[in-house]
């Protein structure tokens, strides 16, 4: 519980250890590489706690979704909540000083690990460096308060989304969450089931401070011989492939478009990534990065 005296920072940390944090290497590190991830997007990413500022915030998760305004994603009286509590609201503006991102984390009990609640960029700004900005300002305020772990969810049928995740961030996951929403109604999930992927993200590991510095580890699905193929999508190609040691799995390249021309294939899609996912999981693999194309790598947990 936060009191009037206290620094804003979870777990009861002084402002001292908060400075000490800072001095540590591994946050130097993540504050440089915040700092090279705005400039290249050309963006000023910083905390917010200003009402209007977060009325804003607000409104650019109700663009970025798709929603009504009084369904906003997250609104702004629990924005304002958050930002109190001493949690993370982050905020992206272009030189001009127009919002342009945004993303909002939670601080786990005793300060254990930090859970990501949503993060967005205007359309338009999907390949500009803006998300990355945001996730690599996330990274090094969670390593300044003695956080190391960073957790979210993720549609699994979103591979655009699969890949920032999982090969340019350099987090993994293992847990499969089925309908974890209930039914959404936003023009992004169009009333599919809510299904989700947990990301773990190692705040320290080679691979996420690599991905930090630009050098995300490669992830290319080898050529592949028919003998290979261990199973086929519902577009009639394969989804299933042994093949280099790994186990590659296969989505649609823009599963938001699908839902809205052939809802029925986007289900079935579904029905068949549950299917493959959550049996792979089971046996004790994990997913360590997506390819362009959209195939998941899955290779034996705590191995790359």
């Amino acid at each position: 519980m936060l009191h009037d005296d206290d620094t804003g920072v979870p777990g009861g940390h002084t402002g001292t250890m908060l400075q000490s944090l800072e001095a540590s290497p591994v946050v130097r590190q993540a504050l440089g590489a915040e700092a090279r991830a705005a400039a290249l997007a050309g963006v000023r990413v910083v905390d917010e706690s200003e009402l209007g500022r977060l009325r804003e915030v607000e409104a650019l998760l109700v663009t970025v979704w798709g929603t009504a305004q009084h369904s906003a994603p997250i609104p702004t009286d629990l924005l304002r909540s958050i930002s109190h509590a001493g949690c993370n609201v982050t905020a992206a503006y272009t030189d001009g000083g127009v919002l342009c991102g945004a993303a909002v984390a939670i601080v786990s009990p005793g300060a254990a690990g930090m859970y990501s609640l949503i993060a967005g960029v205007l359309p338009g700004l999907g390949d500009a460096g803006v998300g990355f900005a945001l996730k690599q300002h996330q990274r090094a305020w969670a390593l300044a308060r003695g956080i190391d772990t960073m957790t979210w969810t993720f549609d699994p049928l979103v591979s655009r989304n699969a890949r920032f995740n999982l090969t340019k961030l350099g987090a993994h996951a293992e847990d499969y969450l089925e309908d974890f929403y209930g039914p959404m109604a936003d023009e992004i999930n169009a009333n599919d089931e809510s299904d989700r992927l947990v990301a773990i993200w190692p705040l320290t590991s080679t691979e996420s401070v690599a991905c930090s510095e630009g050098f995300p580890v490669v992830t290319e699905l080898p050529a592949i011989t028919p003998d290979q193929v261990r199973g086929t999508g519902p577009d009639g190609h394969p989804n299933t492939v042994e093949a280099a040691g790994s186990t590659w799995c296969r989505v649609p390249t823009d599963i938001v478009a699908l839902r809205v021309g052939d809802p029925d294939e986007a289900d079935a899609w579904r029905a068949a990534t549950r299917t493959l996912l959550t049996t792979a999981f089971a046996s004790g693999l994990a997913a360590h990065g997506v390819t362009r194309s959209g195939w998941y790598r899955l290779a034996t947990k705590g191995q790359q």
